[in-house]
Parts: C-alpha cells; sequence; structure tokens
C-alpha cells in the first residue's frame, strides 16, 4: 500500500483563558479548514500537569513547585504543506515557554 500524506492533526494544550486568542491565531493561519468549512476546532477540557525547573521561566506557576491547570486540549487539521506555518504561529501566540505539539499525519478515506 502507497501512502501520500496531505493532511496533519495539530495537537495542543492551552490555557482555558487563553483558548479563543490561540484558536483565532490559527485558524487565521488555515488551521481548521474541512471542505466549505472553516474553524473547524474541536477543544476537550483537561487538566495539565507539570513543574518548572529553576531555570525555567513559567507563565503560570512557581519554579520547582508540581502545578495543577485547567487546560484545554485544542485540535485542528491542515493540510501538511502549510502546516509549519500554522505552527510556528501557535508557538508565536502560545503563552507558554515551551508549548507540547503533537502532529499527527493523516490518511483519508480513499487510502483504506
Amino acid at each position: 500500500m502507497n501512502i501520500d500524506i496531505k493532511k496533519v492533526k495539530i495537537i495542543v494544550t492551552v490555557p482555558s483563558e487563553n483558548l479563543k486568542e490561540v484558536r483565532d491565531a490559527i485558524c487565521n493561519e488555515g488551521a481548521g479548514i474541512i471542505g466549505n468549512y472553516s474553524y473547524c476546532t474541536i477543544a476537550t477540557k483537561c487538566i495539565g500537569t507539570f513543574k518548572p525547573s529553576y531555570n525555567a521561566n513559567p507563565y503560570i506557576g512557581e519554579r520547582n513547585k508540581l502545578e495543577f491547570v485547567d487546560e484545554e486540549k485544542l485540535e485542528v487539521v491542515r493540510d501538511i504543506e502549510l502546516a509549519k506555518r500554522v505552527i510556528n504561529k501557535l508557538r508565536q501566540i502560545h503563552p507558554y515557554e515551551e508549548p507540547a505539539v503533537d502532529i499527527i499525519p493523516l490518511i483519508g478515506e480513499e487510502q483504506l
């Protein structure tokens, strides 16, 4: 089977209070387009944990203290050719010093 990846799913967790800003920024870069629809996203409430090191500059929390944060897991799709542009914008606008970004290759139904 020869698989040609044309789209990716981009997933990132965002503090709940920053969700709209991040969603708007990446959708304005073309993320979340499915057919004739734009701004196609899904956000799932979750609780993120992290412990900033002494060298960190945390947006939320204190160095060397375990933090629990109300976050939203934001998921969007994008054509693979333009995914880097979306990811660059996401990293530029995201409040975290080092947001964790998942990039998952997608196959189309026609390839099954």
